[in-house]
């Protein structure tokens, strides 16, 4: 085998790789979820199918000289065509590096092979892939387990430190942040910024992060499958669990609601739970938590308000009501307020206290967050997909007199029946919709007649899309901002 036939051959398993370590980076590194939850299957085809076929072929018939052209003159280009043109391109994360330098050495190695035995099967390049990505897997779950004994041990040695967990179907992340900025004040606290909600996530971040002086670790635990959050309590072992709202978030991974709840009750597992805060629709007997132990939220609400300018409403706390002002958006956002509010309440926080932080309380950022820009108003909903908080975003648009504009795949990971309620909302209120993706945009076409339609494969074009369509003192709403690979 020839140098040239080495540098082709390598120059092609280093492009599937790139290809297959870019999906596995946004599937969390999970083939089954590449094959099975990836929309795209096209990609596959062009990327993985087509590539390997031309190999076999070309190597069965030996026709080298077509393989080198393919390589050269397709596959790469084609590749970097397709990289250039993602939103979320691969990350060089320390596990990608070693990914890649494993694979050189398995191919220096195979180069080695050949050259002191002489040629071998070409067939010996799938047994060399999967090694690879076999060993990596090996390799990275072992230190997955060692970041976690980290972790585990790290807050052993903090016996001052409690921990607040949060887990549900949505509001997370705006109810953590909420809570950090009411509780701050009284502790040393210390929440991850974004979204960092899986075990693997969490470890890393108490290694790295988490001050040992810390006397309030607030945390997100999310999930894709039913033991997920178990495992996240085993780490944390919270001495207080709050479950926000179960909804059809993620349902193509769960299938049921009731799995769902199942699954997200599991943070309530803790050994040392002092108290749990759950939203009063869901059902916790299972789990025998007794209800001395239980709070339940929103509790009584009064007199909400919401509008584009804040939220206003009234809450029964003390035995008395309460007002309280926020210059954060959306009537369901009250819910989460609320929820922050009764464990404030709990940490010794007094009503007067309280209607202060909240009043001074920022946004979560690309959640309900009004940005003025070029004389437009902007409301960057990108990070919301769920349907109670997308129909919120297009009922506060409606208030709004001038025209009106929605930038939105639709909903991601839910269902058909809420991408229908969702477009016929969206039918009622706006004057033109920017349909990005193509997950749902047969679904939403067929609810969406009076506004103009503008579809967009990708995102690649939506800055010149909106250039050309939108005007001074347009409103535009960005609803949830799913990746173009969606």
């Amino acid at each position: 085998m020839g140098i040239l036939e080495f540098g082709a051959v390598w120059v092609f398993i280093l492009g599937l790789n790139y290809y297959l370590m870019t999906l596995l980076q946004w599937y969390h590194y999970s083939f089954a979820r590449v094959l099975t939850k990836h929309h795209k299957k096209r990609w596959h085809v062009y990327h993985v199918i087509l590539p390997l076929g031309v190999f076999i072929l070309t190597h069965a018939k030996h026709l080298e000289i077509a393989f080198y052209v393919f390589v050269g003159g397709v596959q790469i280009p084609w590749l970097v065509l397709w990289a250039n043109h993602l939103d979320k391109k691969l990350v060089f994360t320390p596990r990608v590096v070693r990914f890649f330098l494993l694979l050189w050495l398995f191919l220096l190695v195979d180069a080695w092979l050949v050259r002191a035995l002489g040629e071998i099967s070409y067939w010996r390049y799938g047994l060399l892939m999967i090694l690879t990505h076999g060993a990596s897997l090996g390799f990275e779950k072992s230190c997955a387990r060692g970041y976690v004994r980290l972790a585990k041990h790290k807050l052993a040695r903090m016996p001052h430190l409690k921990i607040i967990a949060i887990t549900g179907s949505f509001g997370k992340t705006s109810v953590k942040n909420y809570l950090y900025q009411i509780l701050q004040g009284k502790h040393i606290a210390y929440s991850a910024s974004g979204s960092v909600n899986t075990l693997l996530g969490l470890s890393h971040d108490i290694n790295q992060n988490l001050g040992e002086n810390a006397t309030l670790y607030i945390a997100e635990a999310g999930a894709r499958a039913p033991g997920d959050i178990k495992a996240i309590s085993a780490l944390l072992q919270p001495h207080y669990a709050i479950i926000t709202e179960v909804g059809k978030q993620h349902i193509e991974y769960f299938k049921t609601l009731d799995n769902v709840a199942k699954t997200k009750a599991e943070l309530l597992q803790s050994t040392r739970l002092e108290h749990a805060f759950c939203h009063k629709s869901e059902v916790l007997e299972p789990f025998c938590v007794p209800l001395e132990k239980m709070s339940f939220y929103p509790g009584k609400i009064r007199g909400v308000e919401a509008n584009l300018e804040g939220t206003r409403f009234e809450l029964w706390l003390d035995n008395q009501w309460v007002r309280f002002e926020t210059k954060i958006l959306g009537a369901f956002n009250v819910e989460n307020l609320s929820l922050a509010i009764m464990v404030g309440f709990y940490f010794g926080l007094s009503s007067a206290q309280l209607q202060r932080l909240v009043a001074k309380l920022n946004p979560v950022p690309h959640r309900l967050h009004v940005l003025h820009l070029n004389d437009k108003i902007i409301i960057d909903d990108g990070f919301n997909g769920n349907l109670k908080g997308m129909l919120e975003g297009v009922r506060l648009c409606s208030l709004y007199a001038g025209r009106k504009i929605i930038v939105t795949p639709g909903l991601v990971e839910s269902d058909v029946e809420s991408n229908t309620t969702l477009a016929r909302a969206i039918d009622r209120v706006f004057d033109i919709v920017i349909i990005t993706g193509e997950l749902n945009a047969t679904t939403l076409a067929q609810s969406i007649h009076r506004p103009q339609k503008i579809f967009l494969k990708d995102k690649s074009q939506l800055e010149a899309v909106l250039q050309s369509t939108t005007l001074a003192k347009d409103l535009i709403l960005f609803a949830n901002d799913a990746p173009n690979y969606i």
